[in-house]
């Protein structure tokens, strides 16, 4: 009895350790297998900032005006104070302040139709402690309905792209509206440096 357990144990254990599957046609036997596959997902892409590039890392100036025939031009300059070259496009916004930086009402037209707003964007590179510019135009005639234009104790720039607000101190008298014609940024080198004003002295 004790021989005859032993052997159907053996048998068992023999049926139970087979990890093949295997067929028989014809006297002929087939084995097969399978195989684990395992796939490996690339990581994410991460996006790099680059450091600087940002509104605060300009500093605004005023840096020449000009009128003639009740047309004003004034160029303002965008200086780079980052340790990194930065990109420029399109044109920055603008807005007139009175005493006590209270907003003045301003109609900002992008281009405009004076000689020295009106063309095309470029990109600007702007390297690190370099100045990028641009041009605004106005009327400082009376018309229409008003009596009198108000004066401006500071402009209130923002960079293209940027949402910081930059300040700088400039006397201006704009009618028509507070309508302000402004040109895109440009670069030192670009040909449009020729529209820009007169230095200050």
């Amino acid at each position: 009895m004790l021989t005859t357990a032993l052997v159907g144990a053996v048998a068992l254990a023999g049926c139970s350790s087979n990890k093949q599957a295997a067929t028989s046609t014809s006297g002929a036997t087939t084995t097969t297998s399978t195989t684990n596959v395992s796939t490996t997902l690339p990581p994410p892409a991460t996006t790099t900032t680059v450091p600087g590039c940002t509104g605060a890392n300009y500093t605004l100036s005023l840096l020449g005006t000009e009128g003639a025939a009740g047309t004003n031009e004034v160029t303002f300059g965008l200086r780079n104070t980052s340790s990194a070259t930065c990109p420029l496009f399109g044109y920055p916004g603008i807005q007139l302040l009175g005493a006590g930086g209270a907003d003045i009402a301003t109609n900002e037209v992008e281009g405009g139709s004076d000689s020295f707003t009106d063309f095309a964007r470029a990109n600007v590179s702007l390297a690190s402690g370099a100045t990028a510019y641009f041009n605004i135009g106005y009327s400082d005639v009376v018309s229409g309905t008003e009596s009198s234009c108000p004066t401006t104790t500071q402009v209130q720039v923002i960079p293209p792209d940027t949402t910081t607000e930059l300040k700088v101190s400039g006397q201006l008298t704009v009618c028509n509206g507070g309508t302000v014609d402004v040109s895109p940024v440009f670069a030192a080198d670009s040909p449009e440096t020729e529209t820009t004003a007169p230095p200050n002295p």
